[in-house]
């Protein structure tokens, strides 16, 4: 697989990594259902296999799970270790509710946390995973404590995300923004006004999260799977997976199809690659649950979609969006 550089890092990232929110399994606020962890493991193998050189994961998913999960899939993994990307600043309490602390202490134990869950000596790139809800000065309190742990070699490189433009600002004040993650698929475009613009000037890395936006727009997704999604599956409560836009997004997903048709790709692949044709996207995150899953969709980068493929694909989103 070719690969970016990572904003202003030397990170040279695949232009698809392995997204490991959902193998964090059940029993936390933002879970996708039950996951086998021997499927987890076999996915993650699978995407390796297949080229990809970074797993994004975050302390929270499955309050904990996801990060050990990646341990288990590293640990039987002979060939060179893809860069391990995590988060912080979410906490989780006996229940799996989860809540915000930026604190300085707060974020020190979280990242002794991952590196001893993770089993490694050193983070590649650690991310603020949401601003303070109150946009108040724990952001800079968080900041300053990721980039004291990078002054210490904890964590190689820092980046934050779901962060707005004045946010990332005031993050440079203190230090370098090695990258933001934002969500940016067909269906969800309000970064591309001002947040990716403001990236590319600055020479900041963007890794997209829900490129095919939480598995809509993979193909498989249809009214029936839609409407039996378990309640602990958090997709089961996003008004995209429900009436009157689910029909909207999955006229979507056929024009997607169509397009995919003529290269031999699924609607998933297309859908990421669309993502990763905006010069200001440095990669995509891709998740997976099972092997069967990562050999469909993590070879999408290769996928090099025509301006008038950008554009038919772009007016079917619009019609799509326009309900």
């Amino acid at each position: 697989m070719e690969t970016r550089q990572l904003g202003n890092s030397d990170l040279k990232i695949t232009s698809v990594g392995f997204g490991a929110w959902a193998i964090g399994g059940s029993g936390w606020d933002f879970a996708w259902g039950h996951q086998d962890d021997t499927d987890s493991i076999a996915a993650i193998h699978r995407a390796l296999d297949l080229g990809v050189n970074w797993i994004d994961t975050a302390a929270v998913y499955g309050i904990g799970h996801s990060e050990e999960m990646v341990a288990h899939a590293l640990k039987d993994w002979r060939r060179p270790r893809p860069h391990v990307f995590t988060k912080c600043v979410l906490r989780w309490d006996e229940q799996g509710h989860i809540t915000q602390n930026h604190t300085a202490a707060s974020i020190r134990r979280e990242c002794e946390d991952s590196l001893r869950r993770l089993q490694i000596e050193v983070i590649d790139l650690y991310q603020m995973h949401w601003p303070p809800s109150d946009n108040g000065l724990g952001l800079e309190e968080a900041w300053q404590t990721l980039h004291a742990l990078q002054v210490e070699g904890k964590v190689r490189w820092i980046g934050v995300s779901n962060f707005n433009v004045e946010q990332i600002k005031r993050a440079e004040q203190i230090a370098l923004v090695t990258s933001l993650q934002p969500p940016y698929s067909l269906i969800r475009r309000s970064v591309e006004k001002e947040i990716l613009p403001y990236c590319k000037r600055q020479g900041i890395g963007v890794i997209s999260y829900a490129p095919m936006s939480s598995g809509l727009l993979t193909g498989a997704m249809t009214r029936e799977r839609a409407a039996a999604l378990p309640p602990d599956d958090f997709r089961s409560k996003n008004p995209e997976f429900r009436e009157p836009r689910l029909s909207k997004n999955i006229e979507l997903v056929e024009r997607l199809r169509k397009v995919g048709a003529r290269h031999g790709r699924s609607p998933g692949e297309v859908a990421i690659a669309w993502v990763l044709s905006n010069p200001a996207v440095t990669g995509a995150i891709v998740g997976a649950r099972d092997a069967k899953q990562a050999e469909g969709v993590m070879r999408a980068g290769e996928l090099k979609l025509s301006p008038e493929e950008i554009t038919e694909i772009e007016g079917a989103a619009a019609a799509a969006v326009a309900h």
